[in-house]
């Protein structure tokens, strides 16, 4: 069960921003049914890089970067913290009204929000605000209709209840467009030298036999890179993209606060003849695109990745539970303790705005 939630949240995972763009994205989880995590997590990230973390055990929202600490007025964080208080109750209460909504009371469910802005280079502006249910969307707002879409019957009531409430509509893209953004500018000058920062990834080529046949099985592992966004291809003869036969991971958080991928490539001994393949890879940290030829002469892994490379693994999803499992959804902010039904709550930079939203289903 465990991982089949670890890859809901990554499932969830926005990509991550494109060159010459900046974004601030808020993401909260509540949950219901698991011992493995906290029930209510809250998670802030400025690009790649996480800026605090709440959860429910703790009940204290901490600084994640020497910036943040630096730069937040005393009582920041106090404020913070009860905020995220009122979202967590707000939050139990939304999974009780959906499970039931939904037909589905018992086991282990979710409600998740994801909310935030991004400015590119030529100062475009983008604000989005999504709610989900059980890693599926659940109701997401318009912030230039100032309507909201409903992907599943069940979010029709929330969504008629909201395109109501015209004034809460207008202040909360009044803060996706203004507050979000301006709070996003503050945390680039603060952050820059983190943000801004470019580390290359190793690449290593492993192969295994494929379990029960004659293929073989090459593992192209890139890990330690910075920024998050990466393009790994697998290419035979030296332009034929691979699609077919290609299994793809996740990228996964490393516990420094890097990011690593792997692809694997299965090849029957038939498509080995007269053919060469290579991994590519393409990074901000490049200047062009890194080539690495498999030698089907290397010697062979026995039985699977080493254990570095699990070890790996293991760590940068236990980050991920920890560090953005408020993700384990599409949705963040705003879910406040006020009446029971899917609520509003102050936005973690002290705005009413981002939260009049859909917690109450």
């Amino acid at each position: 069960m465990l991982r089949a939630v670890v890859l809901a949240i990554l499932c969830c995972v926005h990509a991550a921003s494109g060159a010459g763009t900046h974004s601030l994205r808020y993401f909260y989880t509540g949950t219901s049914g698991m011992t493995e995590f906290p029930e209510y997590v809250s998670v802030g990230m400025v690009d790649d890089v996480q800026i605090d973390y709440y959860d429910s055990k703790s009940k204290e929202d901490i600084s994640k970067q020497q910036w943040m600490k630096d730069n937040m007025e005393p009582g920041y964080w106090e404020t913070q913290t009860q905020a995220c208080l009122g979202d967590q109750q707000a939050f139990k209460a939304n999974i009780g009204i959906l499970t039931e909504r939904f037909n589905q009371t018992g086991g282990v469910h979710t409600v998740q929000r994801m909310y935030g802005c991004e400015l590119d280079d030529e100062g475009t502006k983008r604000g989005f605000f999504q709610d989900g249910f059980d890693g599926k969307d659940f109701i997401s707002f318009d912030k230039d209709t100032l309507t909201w879409t409903a992907p599943v019957m069940q979010a029709v009531i929330t969504k008629n209840k909201l395109d109501a409430e015209r004034a809460g509509n207008q202040q909360r893209k009044a803060y996706l467009e203004g507050t979000c953004i301006e709070w996003l500018q503050k945390y680039i000058q603060y952050g820059r030298e983190t943000l801004e920062k470019r580390v290359p990834p190793a690449v290593t080529l492993l192969q295994r036999k494929a379990r029960g046949s004659a293929d073989t099985e090459v593992l192209c592992h890139v890990t330690g890179f910075f920024p998050r966004a990466v393009e790994v291809i697998w290419v035979r003869d030296g332009w034929d993209h691979l699609e077919e036969g290609v299994q793809s991971g996740e990228v996964l958080p490393n516990q420094d606060g890097t990011y690593q991928l792997r692809k694997i490539l299965t090849v029957s001994p038939e498509e080995q003849k007269g053919h060469s393949y290579s991994c590519q890879v393409d990074h901000a940290s490049f200047k062009e695109r890194q080539n690495y030829i498999w030698d089907p002469n290397m010697r062979s892994s026995d039985g699977g990745p080493p254990i570095g490379i699990i070890a790996g693994v293991i760590v940068g999803v236990l980050a991920l539970a920890a560090v953005i499992i408020g993700v384990v959804i599409w949705k963040k902010r705003q879910g406040g303790a006020q009446k029971s039904d899917y609520s509003k709550a102050p936005s973690k930079e002290g705005s009413d705005t981002s939260s009049d939203t859909a917690a109450n289903a």
